[in-house]
């Protein structure tokens, strides 16, 4: 297999300003494979097993399923998005949470700000890797893929604003597959987000739930038929999703307000399973260590509090965009500022990895041998994977190690 070589030169050249006059050439051009990349948002490793989708089951019987696919930390729809489609933990490619604040720009990040905004995120997607080597991408509403992020965007994209059933998605997804060679792209990358919607509204065992896989079964069987009868070119299909879900309960709710943070001192996050809690200019070591001992006293095992130790080993530095202070939980526990009237059952994520927080990996069509066993692994490995099945030289620094899912390739051993 092709050991992959960063392009530490070239990368320093493009975040110096020259973006769009860089030089690159198109590597590995005799390898025309094309990678297909679906995200079903909140799609547990086993729901396969619990609910309908004989379509996506048919796929996996037809290529590769893992045991499951672990999520960074935190188990959030943002950060790991970005973290398939950079190799990279949160603390590198910039995106800790679907919502945080950055203490040195005094200002908070919320979903899709980046759009606004790309100096938010530190990174090198894979629509970038693709683009500056000369290969198409396309993207329908992948996070943050609509961003330009080092001065560029992905050929073809759809801003998430856009009102797009996901018929559409699935149409122009083909659309863009039958495209003429000169202007077809190589990577698309396509996201649906109904499976985590209802899981949230209804928990992960839910006939809503079941229904929304059913919807999105048959979507991606439309795909796959496409890609088998349609297509006149070789594809890779990846179907994966960013976590799982676990059901929480009203009566589990934690009330952020009976904690009494000081706002005057402390910028509060309620993260759901976690609570996150920043310091203010003017804030002292010695009022967050207060705050630490008052919190610790008043956890009574309903919460507790990450150490050091705990978020180094979860991939977390330190840096403006990690909290002082980091309340955990476990499911069905979770943080709330709503009425106890409000309140209700349902399904979150976010919580440390365990098997209920694992998404799926399935890796079907051409380049993918179908006789490995997949253990279970880290999503962060995913793009190393993707860069190969392309052609693409690696261009940044990434924690994903393409050897995890070097054995799916033809030429491993």
């Amino acid at each position: 297999m092709k050991r992959f070589t960063v392009w530490v030169t070239l990368l320093a050249t493009m975040l110096g300003g020259s973006l769009w006059t860089a030089s690159v050439s198109v590597a590995h051009e005799a390898q025309e494979n094309t990678v297909v990349l679906i995200s079903i948002d909140g799609f547990r490793h086993d729901y396969l097993e619990l609910h309908d989708a004989p379509n996506i089951a048919a796929i996996a019987a037809q290529g590769v399923r893992a045991d499951g696919l672990m999520p960074v930390y935190p188990a959030k729809t943002f950060p790991n998005h970005l973290s398939i489609v950079t190799g990279q933990y949160p603390a590198k490619h910039g995106i800790v949470d679907n919502h945080f604040y950055d203490t040195e720009r005094q200002q908070h990040y919320r979903m899709g700000d980046g759009v606004k905004d790309s100096t938010w995120l530190t990174t090198v997607p894979l629509w970038n890797l693709a683009e500056f080597q000369g290969v198409r991408a396309a993207t329908f509403f992948w996070p943050e893929s609509e961003a330009r992020i080092n001065g560029r965007t992905p050929t073809y994209y759809y801003n998430y604003s856009t009102p797009a059933p996901n018929r559409q998605r699935v149409q122009q997804m083909i659309d863009w597959l039958k495209l003429p060679e000169a202007v077809r792209p190589r990577l698309v990358i396509g996201y649906f987000s109904v499976v985590d919607t209802m899981g949230h509204r209804f928990g992960p065992e839910s006939v809503q739930v079941n229904k929304a896989i059913t919807h999105v079964d048959e979507l991606i069987g439309q795909l796959w038929h496409a890609i088998q009868h349609e297509v006149e070119v070789p594809v890779t299909l990846l179907l994966v999703s960013d976590h799982g879900m676990s059901t929480i309960t009203a009566d589990a709710m934690i009330d952020v307000q009976e904690l009494t943070i000081p706002a005057e001192q402390f910028e509060v996050i309620n993260a759901q399973t976690r609570l996150l809690i920043y310091t203010k200019p003017e804030t002292t070591e010695a009022q967050v260590q207060a705050l630490r001992e008052r919190l610790q006293q008043q956890a009574q095992q309903r919460y507790y509090i990450e150490s050091p130790a705990q978020l180094a080993q979860l991939g977390v530095t330190p840096g403006p965009r990690q909290a002082a202070i980091v309340l955990g939980t476990q499911a069905p526990v979770t943080f709330t500022q709503l009425p106890p009237e409000k309140r209700r059952d349902g399904g979150t994520h976010g919580y440390h990895s365990s098997r209920e927080m694992d998404g799926i990996f399935i890796a079907a069509g051409d380049g993918i041998r179908t006789e490995v066993r997949l253990a279970r692994f880290s999503n962060i490995h995913i793009y190393p994977f993707v860069a190969e099945l392309l052609g693409l030289e690696l261009m940044s620094d990434i924690d994903g190690d393409g050897a995890v899912l070097a054995p799916l390739l033809p030429q491993s051993n």
